[in-house]
């Protein structure tokens, strides 16, 4: 029996990749579309079809064509910016369904402050928090927070245009050393009348659980710990692990009750700092998409695109048993960035009031890990090796 086609938007990264090559293996027609013609999905045998979407258009201008002409049953999204576009769209368009969240919900999710609001509802802890507000006495709040504090955009979509029709960058994150430093960090946004959040640091490790939520119940659990992050400081992870299932029982029974109170429908990763030396979970944020460690879920068994296109396309049969292995995955290009960083000035890239990395330490770990015999990676896999040759090409290139 054929699988109905599956259009997969946003094939530039490896999670639209991982999305690809799980679906494609599982004998799903894949459709993938990217940005340019070096999209690294591209690559992939799993790939039917490759499709570059129009530049300065919006998807309602094109789509409905491309689903018309490769008939597909089913569109998964990958990155936010086109998450919130689809959200306003209607769910089925062409006979397609379109698996991504309705835009009052993914509000929720993209709102950290909201999140924070729904986290409290369910029992929850956020970190110590502060949304600077025009009339508020920032020297005297700023006085009373821990530090160092961090400051990120509450809704970073929201800020986009802004920031930049402001001439100012878009940080995902920045550090405050003392009262004085966060001062001199908000001045800059005066003129916008709007601030980033402020959060006080928490320690531990980060870790995240990911759930399928479909009709109020998860269909799909999986969680993981951060063991390194590009930049160090802070950012994407490099290298993850997988954690037992049998392990945060508590806290992932929060984390359910928690995209039930949403409302969520669809795959989310629940995102917390844990400090295993008391117990303490604080909730960072909600991805309400494919998360960029998704390769490890895969490639550890947990399936999550598949089981969102099995929940939409009964076809599909039933859901396999959920058999994790113990894995690790890497992000290998970053990750080697990431040493580059910490070689160059290790203070420089260590979290304020923090110890810096050894960069003899971090040097020995870099290299042993290509001997583990259990860690995988993000973009390469032998089965599938031609990504990771376009990606080089690419990278060689300058591109």
């Amino acid at each position: 029996m054929t699988l109905p086609v599956a259009i997969v938007l946003g094939v530039d990264s490896a999670i639209g990749l991982t999305v690809v090559r799980e679906l494609g293996r599982l004998g799903v027609p894949v459709v993938a579309i990217g940005r340019s013609v070096k999209a690294i999905g591209r690559y992939s045998r799993h790939t039917a079809r490759f499709v570059v979407r129009p530049r300065a258009r919006d998807l309602a201008d094109w789509l409905p064509k491309v689903i018309r002409e490769t008939g597909a049953a089913v569109l998964l999204a990958i990155s936010e910016g086109d998450l919130i576009a689809l959200a306003d769209l209607p769910e089925v368009i062409e006979g397609c369904r379109i698996l991504t969240p309705r835009a009052d919900r993914l509000a929720v999710v993209l709102d950290k402050t909201r999140t924070l609001e729904a986290a409290a509802a369910v029992g929850i802890a956020g970190p110590p928090s502060w949304q600077p507000l025009t009339g508020e006495d920032f020297a005297a709040k700023a006085a009373t927070l821990p530090y160092p504090a961090i400051l990120k955009w509450s809704d970073p979509p929201a800020m986009w245009a802004a920031l930049d029709a402001a001439g100012l960058p878009f940080e995902k994150i920045a550090y405050a050393t003392d009262a004085t430093d966060l001062l001199a960090k908000l001045v800059p946004y005066d003129a916008l009348a709007v601030w980033p959040l402020v959060q006080g640091w928490c320690g531990g490790y980060g870790f995240g659980q990911m759930l399928m939520m479909a009709g109020g119940e998860a269909r799909l659990r999986f969680q993981h710990r951060r063991l390194r992050e590009f930049p160090a400081s802070g950012g994407v992870s490099t290298l993850c692990a997988t954690v037992p299932l049998s392990d945060h029982r508590a806290q992932m029974a929060k984390s359910e009750a928690l995209l039930r109170y949403i409302g969520w429908e669809g795959p989310a990763m629940v995102e917390y700092r844990h400090d295993p030396a008391t117990g303490t979970y604080w909730l960072m944020e909600i991805n309400g998409r494919f998360w960029g460690s998704l390769p490890l879920a895969s490639q550890a068994g947990a399936q999550f695109a598949w089981e969102q296109y099995r929940a939409a396309v009964p076809e599909a049969g039933d859901a396999a048993p959920p058999l994790y292995s113990n894995r690790r995955a890497r992000y290998a290009i970053p990750d080697a960035k990431r040493l580059v960083q910490i070689l160059r000035a290790p203070a420089a890239v260590s979290v304020p009031g923090q110890r810096p990395p050894s960069r003899l330490r971090e040097s020995i770990a870099f290299a042993v890990e290509y001997l583990h015999p259990r860690t995988g990676y993000y973009v390469w896999d032998w089965r599938d090796p031609m990504p990771l040759v376009g990606d080089i090409i690419r990278i060689l290139r300058g591109q």
